[in-house]
């Protein structure tokens, strides 16, 4: 069994397990924080996120790489949304989408696919079917990055999605600590929408 799932990682480097791992650490503490409502889910995430861009770099993952990039980017501008107060107030609580977030989540979403597609083609990375996979993950990851800046509550939706697909895709990829994290990420989005869900019918 344990042959079975980490026989993937007999050629790889030491020093990218080991990297691997702290970065997995990182995103987990970011996830829990995120399930909190607490900006640390911010700084924790940026490393895991720096971390993980150099391994996908290394595997030659373009498209993960340019994911991770993405949420270290939106990471420094959430963090920068939720340490917003006025009159010690914060000026993005918990909230719903309204139809302008809609709009804008459906051309963020669109606008990243073809971004994805340009970048695959440009590398010539749609070789496998996974690379088709990737590219819809893309989209949703994207733009649940953005809503969580936004404190929207649908984010954790996206990210159920896009975690549940992400398991079974980075284990055939052969990355099977990344993929129990997706694991451990779809639990604790599951929890973490009700969480956010109970917070925000306390303030209507």
């Amino acid at each position: 069994m344990i042959d079975f799932l980490f026989s993937q990682y007999k050629g790889y480097p030491t020093h990218q397990i080991v990297l691997e791992i702290i970065a997995i650490l990182f995103g987990l503490a970011s996830v829990l924080f995120a399930k909190k409502n607490n900006i640390l889910v911010y700084p924790t995430g940026i490393v895991s996120t720096i971390i993980f861009v150099y391994l996908l770099y290394k595997w030659s993952l373009i498209g993960d790489m340019l994911i991770n990039g993405y949420y270290a980017i939106m990471s420094i501008y959430g963090w920068v949304l939720w340490s917003q107060k006025k009159d010690d107030i914060i000026e993005y609580p918990i909230s719903i989408m309204d139809k302008r977030d809609i709009i804008k989540a459906v051309v963020i979403f669109f606008i990243t696919v073809l971004f994805v597609v340009f970048i695959y083609k440009f590398f010539n990375k749609f070789t496998d079917w996974t690379a088709y996979v990737d590219t819809f993950t893309t989209g949703i990851f994207f733009v649940g990055m953005w809503l969580m800046a936004k404190r929207k509550i649908e984010n954790w939706i996206l990210w159920i999605i896009g975690d549940i697909i992400s398991i079974p895709l980075y284990f055939y990829k052969g990355y099977t600590f990344t993929s129990l994290q997706y694991f451990i990420f779809t639990i604790i989005a599951i929890y973490a929408f009700k969480e956010w869900k109970k917070s925000l019918a306390k303030t209507i």
